[in-house]
């Protein structure tokens, strides 16, 4: 029995200690990007240099789809070449997510010539240096569709006490387990203890009864 509750009490502290490692981050990252987006309005927040964005068309298919995260790298502009996947501000200060397909100089200034892999023309302006965001290094599928409906503070309350509500049931059930794992420990210790007291007192018993015998 001690060796099921040393068991228990592992898988309860490791499962504990996960939860820790994955969820004390993902705050800690929420909360600076929470700060950045505060103090400096105008920039996208980062951390340590990585920006996500949520994509927000299908005009990347079939690399990048709808409300996938995209997450990119800030880089220095000269750095970049034809082929690389950027995100960028457009002319109407929204960021888009194409591929370089090729760089020009118009009057002494480099400009990148972006497209959407699923679009049949190139974008209609030129993307400046100072517009870059960053270049892409990776996707998580459906993520940002999820992040979306998440930026909605009603949902925001509901998941956060969903959350809570699932940490208090899911804490009681492993309380009320251990318990019964305790008691039953307690009962199984008791009977073996009582066992030996009885066994104590018939062996004792079996001692004097053939000095009861001699005596008649």
């Amino acid at each position: 029995m001690k060796e099921k509750k040393e068991w228990y009490k592992s898988v309860g502290n490791w499962f504990f200690i996960v939860a820790c490692v994955i969820l004390v981050p993902i705050l800690i990252m929420n909360l600076y990007i929470m700060i950045q987006s505060k103090v400096n309005t105008d920039k996208v927040p980062n951390v340590f240099g990585y920006k996500p964005f949520i994509v927000l068309s299908n005009s990347m298919e079939a690399e990048i789809h709808k409300g996938d995260l995209v997450l990119t790298k800030m880089v220095n502009p000269k750095k970049l070449k034809k082929n690389d996947v950027i995100a960028f501000r457009d002319a109407e200060n929204t960021v888009t997510t194409h591929r370089i397909i090729d760089i020009v100089e118009k009057e002494g200034e480099k400009y990148f010539i972006t497209k959407g892999d699923n679009n049949n023309t190139q974008d209609k302006n030129l993307v400046e240096f100072a517009d870059v965001e960053g270049i892409y290094i990776a996707r998580f599928p459906s993520l940002g569709s999820m992040m979306k409906s998440l930026s909605d503070p009603v949902t925001i309350l509901i998941v956060f006490f969903g959350i809570t509500l699932i940490f208090v049931v899911g804490f009681s059930i492993s309380n009320k387990r251990q318990r019964d794992l305790e008691r039953l420990e307690f009962l199984e210790y008791k009977k073996k203890m009582e066992e030996e007291q009885q066994k104590e007192k018939e062996t004792v018993s079996n001692k004097k009864s053939p000095r009861s015998k001699n005596k008649k």
